[in-house]
């Protein structure tokens, strides 16, 4: 994989004790570079553990420059795996106009939603 197709997740768990409104941890996973079929299997890495801890789990998508078709199947494998947890929540922020276009025209804009 060519270093520009890189994928980086910085991950920011609150304090055990600390708790969202809800009374749930969360845990934000701020994603940097391409989320293409090369680097899909780097976020499940990443992520799985977090769904299985339960929780909130928050993805930033503020920083993706790009993200493909099987990138956007990553993601929706992942907020897959969350509801069929049934103690995990994970939401997506920061959504760019380019990925919530992608978003409408696949018909998933439901699933993104909170």
């Amino acid at each position: 994989m060519a270093s520009g197709d890189a994928l980086h997740c910085d991950v920011a768990k609150t304090a055990k004790t600390a708790k969202d409104e809800q009374g749930n941890r969360v845990t934000i996973v701020k994603l940097h570079g391409k989320l293409v079929t090369e680097t899909g299997g780097e976020l499940k890495d990443v992520v799985k553990p977090l769904i299985a801890e339960g929780g909130r789990i928050i993805l930033d998508l503020g920083n993706l420059s790009h993200l493909d078709s099987s990138g956007l199947g990553t993601l929706v494998g992942l907020k897959a795996s969350a509801i069929n947890r049934g103690y995990c929540m994970l939401e997506f922020e920061n959504m760019t106009p380019r990925i919530v276009e992608l978003l409408r025209i696949t018909n998933l804009t439901q699933l993104f939603a909170k």
